[in-house]
């Protein structure tokens, strides 16, 4: 598939539309998040039900980058060990907003699948599963045959598979958009196309933040700028080993239906839709455009590199005004427009020939549909890390920052949980969960970097 057979872009929020959240802005709160994807607006739903006064500031539009680009799953399965209780309890989240809200995210518990093509692959299911026995799931491993019976016209040479019945799928860019219309009747003050160019200190604590619309006074800042968090805490001192990596995305036509949630294996993953057509993706690849940051941090990525290789395509140059590109500023004047006023919305081109791979991988997997006719396709910028959790800690260096960020992404699924995880971090309450994997000094400390299942 070339550029010019593209299909036409997906119905994502349009930076051009007039803002659904355009609010004044609040002269003081508790809190400012900054960031209005999945992490941002279910951070600030949770703060606001603990009685803290919250603003949310988004340069652009809510779930206006990966938050609205990416699968659609809600996953338990294949997490790494430290996320799961946590997923589990977002998985519960996710069951309750979808009975407050009456079923419009597209919730369904409907299964995820992940399909083996070699003993090997099934090996690594296998020693996952004394994870999810640990936690208690519903996590069953699958024979051939079982998935025979389980996917619709399925050819694939597949031996096995590893199946979670209580996972769930959603529409991304449905959802998130209505949880920040829920979070604001809550009590959120949510201003869209307001970038926060810089923290405010006093005595080297925050004492607010300065947005293009002026100044919010509050005592506490949460960074949620999913792929541009690192350029914004890189200007206040705090490092993180942030990658940013482009995941491209399809959506198919209307067609019969071959399983009900979502199933991926190396070549290509896919996900059913609320509208009869699937979500389409390639299984593993990924394009990394290397720049400043990439080249700074590349020692702390050797592990994943190793183990991730054959799917990582590097890419020249990032296009200009990209969060690592070499030409976007590290250092900015907080009174003048800087680089997030200057990309409202990052909106990559994708990569239509890992599509068009991945088109192939379905047609022969599932010969009686075959080449899938694709109605749109997309671009996100995940806001990757090099153990492929996040980081959600507060940043010694500047008391009252705290950095929600490098959710790899696996954010969609887990984000009502880590939302609630944040919350209690603020307000200074037990977190429930052990979060030492997610600690900012992981980095600094000596630990060696050991990147999750990556199943």
């Amino acid at each position: 598939m070339t550029a010019r057979s593209a299909p036409p872009t997906a119905p994502l929020p349009d930076a051009a539309a007039p803002p659904r959240h355009a609010g004044p802005r609040p002269a003081a709160c508790d809190v400012v998040v900054v960031g209005g994807g999945v992490m941002g607006v279910m951070a600030a739903w949770h703060m606001a039900d603990r009685g803290l006064r919250v603003a949310l500031c988004e340069k652009g539009r809510i779930a206006g980058e990966q938050s609205s680009r990416n699968w659609g799953w809600i996953r338990q399965q294949g997490r790494d060990p430290a996320e799961l209780p946590i997923m589990t309890e977002s998985l519960r989240i996710w069951q309750r907003l979808a009975q407050d809200l009456g079923g419009r995210l597209g919730f369904r518990q409907t299964g995820v699948l992940y399909l083996a093509r070699t003993p090997a692959e099934m090996a690594g299911f296998e020693a996952w599963m004394d994870h999810a026995r640990a936690q208690g799931l519903d996590t069953q491993l699958q024979s051939e045959g079982q998935l025979v019976r389980r996917l619709t016209g399925m050819a694939a040479p597949w031996v096995g598979g590893l199946y979670t019945a209580s996972d769930a799928r959603a529409e991304p860019w449905i959802a998130v958009p209505l949880l920040a219309e829920a979070a604001a009747a809550r009590g959120v003050a949510i201003r869209e196309g307001c970038a926060v160019r810089a923290l405010d200190l006093a005595g080297g604590r925050v004492a607010g933040v300065v947005t293009e619309a002026g100044r919010i006074a509050c005592d506490q800042v949460v960074v949620a700028g999913g792929a541009w968090s690192s350029l914004f805490l890189r200007a206040h001192g705090v490092d993180i080993p942030q990658l940013s990596v482009l995941a491209s995305v399809a959506q198919t036509e209307p067609m019969p239906e071959i399983f009900p949630g979502a199933a991926a294996d190396g070549a290509f993953a896919f996900r059913r839709r609320e509208d009869g057509g699937y979500t389409l993706a390639p299984g593993s690849a990924h394009d990394v455009f290397p720049g400043p940051d990439a080249f700074r941090h590349l020692r702390a990525y050797g592990a994943v590199l190793r183990k991730d290789w054959r799917s990582t395509r590097l890419r020249l140059r990032a296009p200009r005004g990209y969060p690592d590109a070499w030409g976007t500023p590290r250092r900015w004047d907080a009174d003048r427009p800087g680089p997030f006023e200057a990309v409202r919305v990052l909106d990559p081109a994708p990569n239509l020939r890992a599509l068009g791979r991945a088109r192939d991988a379905f047609a022969r997997a599932f010969p009686g549909l075959g080449r899938p006719r694709l109605r749109a396709a997309w671009a996100g910028m995940i806001d990757t890390m090099p153990d492929v959790v996040p980081v959600i800690d507060r940043a010694a260096s500047v008391p009252g920052l705290v950095v929600a960020t490098g959710l790899s992404g696996h954010g969609f699924g887990i984000g009502p949980g880590m939302g609630r995880v944040v919350a209690d971090l603020v307000a200074g309450r037990a977190a429930g969960h052990d979060l030492t994997r997610f600690r900012l000094s992981r980095f600094a400390d000596g630990t060696p970097i050991a990147p999750g299942p990556g199943l």
